[in-house]
Formats: structure tokens, C-alpha cells, sequence
């Protein structure tokens, strides 16, 4: 069992910056993981953001974050980033990431969830 924990949410006006974290806790581990970033805002479906090999070769990227999200693993191995820049109103939704063995773009891959972190943008 894979234990997930997103941090890094909150409130930024349109245009600006916000970076999410996940990383595995306790005993947990994203090393060897592939990571994918998901979204659902209210009365919508989750969406797939983007997604990481466990080795870090592979990676995709939806186009409605295309040139505006990017996901790394941090040098721990155990830390994935989301870095979103010109955030807008419509980005504002819970964030979720999670964890497989393999990548993928469907979020039914992925075996392990963390609890999402609320990104709210607004002036």
C-alpha cells in the first residue's frame, strides 16, 4: 500500500504561479512509481493533467495545461512536482496525484490516490 500526501494548494489570482508536491509517507515511496496529476472541479468529470514513468523518460501532458504545467521528480525520488504557471479560473478545481506501475493517461490505472489539495484561482 502506497500512502500519498499532496501539499502546496491554495488561492493565487489569474497569471500566477503555484507548485504542487506529492510524495509518498511513512513507509511509502515513489521511487519506481509512475505519477500521474488529475483535477475535478465541481460537477465535472477528473480530468488527467499530466503523467511520469517511473523512470522519468516518459511523459505526457493534456492539452488544456500543455506549455503551462510541468511535472518533475524531485532528486529524493520520493517527491513529484507540479509546477502550473498562468494559472486561470478554470485551473481552479482539487488536484489529486497518483501512483502506478505504469504510466498512463486513465486515471483507472492508478492503484493509489492521495486526498487533493484545493487550487482555487480569483481576483
Amino acid at each position: 500500500q502506497v500512502q500519498l500526501v499532496e501539499s502546496g494548494g491554495g488561492l493565487v489570482q489569474p497569471g500566477e504561479s503555484l507548485t504542487l508536491s506529492c510524495a509518498g509517507s511513512g513507509e511509502s515511496n515513489l521511487d519506481g512509481y509512475a505519477v500521474g496529476w488529475f483535477r475535478q472541479a465541481p460537477g465535472k468529470e477528473r480530468e488527467g493533467l499530466s503523467c511520469l514513468s517511473s523512470t522519468d523518460t516518459i511523459t505526457y501532458n493534456a492539452n488544456s495545461v500543455k506549455g503551462r504545467f510541468t511535472m518533475s521528480r524531485g532528486n529524493d525520488r520520493n517527491t513529484v512536482y507540479l509546477q502550473m504557471n498562468s494559472l486561470k479560473p478554470e485551473d481552479t478545481a482539487v488536484y489529486y496525484c497518483a501512483a502506478s506501475e505504469f504510466i498512463s493517461r486513465d486515471s483507472v490505472e492508478y492503484f493509489y490516490w492521495g486526498h487533493g489539495t484545493q487550487v482555487t484561482v480569483s481576483s
